[in-house]
């Protein structure tokens, strides 16, 4: 008769993806996945078939548990016209939590770019796909905020908007404070827009 598994997978892999998320692929080591998880080698890679396989299964849950329920209210229809600040305040307040993994550790997948696994191809596309992800929805929430501008000027505010975030999380680690301005520097650009727009009163920086 089979043995029954006696653990949550779901559990295991948060608890991995916390290992992960701190140290990064290469230097998260079994004995560190062990301790993190409970479970020993063998269990770990009957389950997840390696170190890997337990990687891509924390990244995935880091997408689905942590990257989109905070991006969801900018991918709703319609998107509510200050959704975009309301996710822009509240990576800064996990920025400002300073015990928050957001505030130690930054991002995963951002962390997973600038590091050797990086350089695998399926890793590279999941990596890519959350940036894509990321701007597409921070696009929306910007068109929501600011209203109609020339598609062109547009573009250039949720790339610019994208790329602070991005700057943000790979600060966070090291700097939280200046990954939190970063924060306010897009905050200020997209109210700077909204008021050029005839959408929002006042000056770029009175929704703080």
């Amino acid at each position: 008769m089979a043995r029954t598994r006696a653990f949550d997978a779901d559990d295991v892999v948060r608890a991995a993806r916390t290992v992960f998320w701190r140290t990064g692929f290469d230097a998260a080591s079994v004995p560190d996945l062990e301790a993190a998880t409970g479970l020993n080698r063998s269990s770990l890679y009957n389950t997840f078939g390696s170190k890997r396989g337990l990687f891509d299964a924390a990244v995935r849950s880091y997408l689905d548990e942590i990257v989109r329920p905070r991006l969801r209210p900018l991918q709703t229809d319609p998107i509510a016209t200050d959704a975009i600040l309301v996710y822009l305040d509240g990576l800064r307040g996990a920025f400002d939590t300073l015990d928050s993994l957001p505030a130690t550790s930054g991002c995963l997948l951002i962390n997973t770019a600038g590091s050797p696994i990086a350089d695998d191809a399926e890793v590279a596309r999941v990596v890519s796909d959350y940036r894509d992800e990321l701007r597409v929805a921070i696009g929306a929430g910007i068109t929501a905020h600011v209203g109609a501008v020339p598609p062109v000027e547009a573009a250039r505010l949720a790339d610019a908007t994208t790329g602070l975030v991005v700057a943000a999380f790979a600060l966070a680690r090291v700097a939280p404070s200046e990954a939190a301005g970063l924060l306010l520097t897009a905050r200020d650009q997209i109210g700077a827009a909204a008021v050029t727009a005839g959408t929002l009163p006042g000056t770029a920086t009175q929704a703080r």
